[in-house]
């Protein structure tokens, strides 16, 4: 079961991550989150506990309990309250660019994206293309003009932000959960990402100190959008936990 974060569809997996998924074995189940058109966009807002209930509600009604779930940033602090809440309907989890509180720039971000949201504004597609790259991937995929322009043309498209992101975005304003998180007994692997502006690098370390015997990997020259950028090593990390080769 794989949950995406703030603003992206099911189909983001589909380059990388479900191919390796599907080649060792698995049968991979992907969804849009409330919020994310074809579903409802939810304008009123929904809480974190209600994201919760939609993956419980999904595992139950395709009798798929106890699965492994994969979830990165604002999916990952869906699965981490999954597994503390329901650890009868997963095995194992992997937390992508995940934290267990919000922080002082954390906080000013979130504020800042849902003023401008409320104000009306509509920035041009390429400046918010832009700032998106700089917020969201690491130097050495900035540095790489080829790499780039496909990149830029890609959050131009893609740059439409409704309610329903904007009701995620609120989500981001995460309670402070890792005294919680040290009653989790799911087996769990935690997935850092070295450049990461979004989800910090040190905040993920401390998910993974708070969850008994949780692991914990950083990976090097990768922002936010870490598992595209070097799907390959990501993969390797989350395919050897899944299936149990990875040591806890």
């Amino acid at each position: 079961m794989m949950i995406q974060g703030t603003g992206a569809g099911r189909t983001v997996w589909q380059l990388h991550q479900v191919p390796a998924l599907t080649a060792a074995g698995f049968r991979v189940i992907t969804f849009d989150n409330r919020g994310i058109p074809p579903t409802s966009e939810c304008p009123g807002g929904f809480s974190l506990q209600d994201m919760v209930g939609d993956v419980v509600g999904l595992i139950e009604h395709l009798g798929t309990g106890p699965c492994r779930v994969v979830g990165t940033s604002l999916g990952a602090f869906v699965a981490q309250e999954l597994a503390l809440s329901r650890p009868d309907l997963v095995c194992r989890a992997v937390l992508m660019a995940t934290r267990g509180r919000t922080d002082v720039l954390r906080a000013a971000l979130n504020r800042a994206e849902t003023e401008l949201y409320d104000a009306g504004t509509h920035l041009p597609a390429r400046y918010a293309a832009v700032v998106r790259a700089l917020k969201s991937l690491s130097p050495r995929t900035l540095d790489d003009d080829a790499a780039m322009a496909d990149w830029l043309d890609l959050f131009e498209l893609s740059s439409a932000a409704g309610p329903g992101q904007r009701a995620q975005t609120e989500l981001s304003k995460l309670d402070h959960r890792l005294q919680a998180y040290r009653d989790i007994r799911v087996p769990c692997q935690v997935i850092a990402f070295a450049d990461d502006l979004i989800t910090p690098a040190h905040l993920a370390r401390e998910v993974a100190d708070a969850i008994p015997g949780a692991a914990y990997e950083l990976i090097e020259g990768c922002g936010h959008y870490g598992y595209l950028e070097d799907p390959g090593t990501v993969n390797k990390v989350m395919v050897g936990f899944l299936t149990g080769a990875a040591a806890r």
